[in-house]
Order: C-alpha cells, then structure tokens, then sequence
C-alpha cells in the first residue's frame, strides 16, 4: 500500500512542478509540460515492479504512436481559446484530439499498427 502511494505522491509532484512552472513563464512551463515526464515516470515504474522488457518497450511504443494525434490540438487550442473562452476551447480540443485518434488509428492499421 506504501507503494502505491509513493507512486501518487511522485505522480503529484511532476503535474504540480508543471503548473508552477506555467504560471511562472509561459517558455519554461511550455517546455517542462513538452517533457515526456508521465512517461519516463511510468516506464520507471514498471521497471521497478520488474514487468517484462517487452511491456516496457510496447509501452513506449504506442506513446509514440499516440503523441503524434494529440498534436493537432495544441496547435488549434489557442486560436479557439480567443474565440470560444477556456471550457468550449478546451471541449472543442478534446474533440479533436479523439477525432485525430481515430483517424491516425484508422491510417496506421493499413500499415499494420493497431492502435485502438
């Protein structure tokens, strides 16, 4: 039970670093939150609980293959936030970033990836 809660309080630390960050300077905050923190965190995590290699390596894997469909919302975030305020921009970029999911999934399956 320690042990899950280290883990949360860790997990904790980097969003809050994040959001300090952020609120100090936009540069730094951007740059920390580009970061592939949750993911180092968890590839950490499962070499700790001594998974196989081979679920740490498809872990990183399909992270690379779900970061390129979360992009097209990190780019359209800040023209809707001008035009719509922060909830409906924020509603509207999960939307894209579910659409993008689904379409990239659809085009990687014709070469074999099967994301979803």
């Amino acid at each position: 039970m320690s042990w899950i809660v280290l883990k949360y309080l860790i997990s904790a630390a980097v969003v809050v670093l994040v959001s300090e960050a952020a609120a100090r300077s936009d540069r730094l905050g951007g740059l920390v939150a580009s970061l592939p923190l949750v993911t180092v965190l968890t590839l950490i995590w499962l070499h700790i609980e001594r998974q196989p290699q081979e679920k740490i390596a498809n872990h990183a894997w399909y992270t690379l293959w779900y970061v390129i469909p979360t992009l097209p919302m990190f780019a359209a975030f800040p023209w809707l936030l001008a035009r719509l305020g922060f909830w409906p921009a924020l509603g509207a970029g999960i939307a894209i970033t579910v659409a993008s999911i689904l379409l990239f999934a659809l085009l990687l399956k014709r070469f074999g990836i099967h994301l979803l």
